[in-house]
């Protein structure tokens, strides 16, 4: 699961890859040769007739253990691959090779389109304030700052409503100066071209919660200035400071990376509805990433080999497996953003599997309805009725669900943006499980549904086995109800 460019959503920087098109969206790293990129969906087989029973069958053949054994083989492949399956080296490469021939060999038609990523690494980050060191974190895609640093008079935006995401907020801010702006409203590049616009030269975005501002980034915006995080404390403390000699020294590089998706389809089913299914493939550089995303992908890996290349289904039902999810979303936007009007036409929804195997696991389906009213609101019209069919499906796993917000930080958001209704399964990342909902599903109040959560210790061991298995089922169910028929949602 990434942590964007966004309010809710912050993104840390040692390494980072972006966008710039040349196809559908994929992931691919040097050493091997690139994959054919057909230009055309497959053309579907003669259809069978669509099986009434083939939901409770999917669900009968998938397993968990089955699950599990990708798992295995996504953390041998990070084993062999310097400890991650990070996007533009040899595990993502290989992972992106065992997907392919996973799917080829269950009879399915592949396709491994390419793109290319920005990449982001960071060699120092240095800040004084009165020639006192403070703790800082680079925001990632930063510019550098010339080797001495960036330097000038701290000034301090007020906390208000707009948080520095309007131009006005710099109006006060004097040339030459270094600006501290609260995190908040709207993404972070949005704050460092504006002050870049008031010739500021230098942004410091101070946390809003408790801790340093760990995992954010520019993303794609023009024109920013070198842009470094400080901790809510350490803000705060600032924020008392305004005219105080602030130097900022930052040596980051940036660089284009080539790489892929895995995009699989039926060759059965009704190639004007699709139903569409994914998971992002590629791992944080710190480790190999098993729950996340090693478990979305293994739980639809389970269910693409169970339900097979050509199901008797009435709706083509297409697997992606995207790239560069950790870097901002990059593979799964470059694949939507790919799509001529009437192929995205085409696409009835989207389900998304996004960490499922959480070691202090909660069961959580995205808000469809918003009837949670908290955060970014309901998906495109008929994205209620996947969330109803997913906490069905849960349901019947022995577990009682909850929704849990789209909040932007999975591959989900490029289909909603597009107006694609949309879906999926979470067992939760670093936020905190509540006592309530320790008493409903078990485990440890007060602690992250996972410790190891973008770090070397997401590993094979961590995966909660209980979880990896209901929401094997669950989207198993999902995928087999809506294979045969997407009433509920919007044609």
């Amino acid at each position: 699961m990434s942590r964007l460019a966004s309010t809710a959503a912050p993104k840390v920087a040692i390494r980072v890859l972006a966008v710039a098109a040349t196809g559908l969206a994929v992931a691919c790293s040097s050493p091997a040769p690139p994959a054919p990129t057909p230009t055309a969906a497959p053309t579907p087989t003669s259809a069978p007739t669509p099986d009434p029973g083939l939901p409770g069958r999917l669900v009968a053949d998938v397993t968990g253990d089955g699950a599990f054994r990708h798992l295995e083989e996504l953390q041998r492949i990070a084993d062999a691959n310097n400890g991650n399956r990070a996007l533009g080296t040899p595990g993502y490469d290989a992972s992106v090779e065992y997907v392919a021939r996973t799917l080829r060999d269950a009879g399915y038609a592949v396709q491994t389109p390419e793109f290319t990523a920005r990449s982001f690494s960071a060699q120092d980050v240095r800040l004084t304030v009165d020639g006192a060191q403070t703790a800082a974190t680079v925001l990632e895609f930063s510019p550098a700052t010339p080797p001495g640093g960036v330097g000038g008079p701290l000034a301090v935006l007020p906390p208000d409503k707009t948080l520095g995401c309007a131009a006005a907020d710099f109006a006060g801010v004097p040339a030459g100066a270094v600006v501290l702006v609260q995190r908040g409203t709207c993404p972070f590049g949005v704050k460092s071209t504006n002050a870049a616009a008031a010739k500021a030269v230098g942004v410091l975005v101070a946390n809003n919660a408790d801790g340093p501002l760990e995992q954010a980034t520019l993303g794609d915006a023009t024109g920013v200035l070198p842009t470094a995080g400080l901790s809510k404390a350490d803000g705060d403390a600032l924020a008392g400071r305004a005219g105080a000699a602030v130097n900022l020294v930052l040596a980051t590089t940036i660089d284009e990376r080539p790489s892929r998706n895995v995009i699989a389809q039926t060759t059965t089913g009704n190639p004007d509805n699709v139903v569409m299914a994914g998971a992002h493939l590629d791992s944080v550089p710190a480790g190999p990433g098993i729950n996340d995303n090693g478990s979305g992908t293994a739980t639809l890996l389970e269910t693409a080999v169970r339900l097979g290349g050509a199901p008797a289904v009435a709706n083509t039902v297409r697997f992606a497996f995207w790239g560069a999810e950790e870097e901002g979303l990059i593979g799964s936007t470059r694949y939507v953003a790919g799509l001529s009007d009437p192929d995205r036409q085409k696409i009835s929804l989207y389900l998304n599997l996004d960490m499922v195997g959480s070691p202090n696991a909660a069961y959580l389906a995205y808000d469809g309805d918003n009837s949670d009213n908290e955060g970014a609101g309901p998906g495109p019209e008929g994205s209620a009725t996947i969330e109803h069919v997913l906490l069905e499906q849960l349901a019947s796993t022995g577990v009682t669900g909850e929704g849990t917000d789209f909040d932007g930080r999975s591959d989900y958001g490029p289909f909603i943006a597009a107006g694609i209704p949309a879906g999926g399964l979470f067992t939760g990342a670093e936020e905190v499980k509540t006592p309530e909902q320790a008493q409903r599903w078990g485990g440890t109040a007060g602690q992250p549904y996972d410790r190891c959560y973008h770090q070397a210790c997401d590993r094979l061991d961590g995966i909660d086995r209980t979880a990896l298995d209901r929401n094997t089922d669950a989207v198993a169910g999902t995928i087999g109800r809506f294979a045969l028929s997407t009433d509920g949602i919007p044609a």
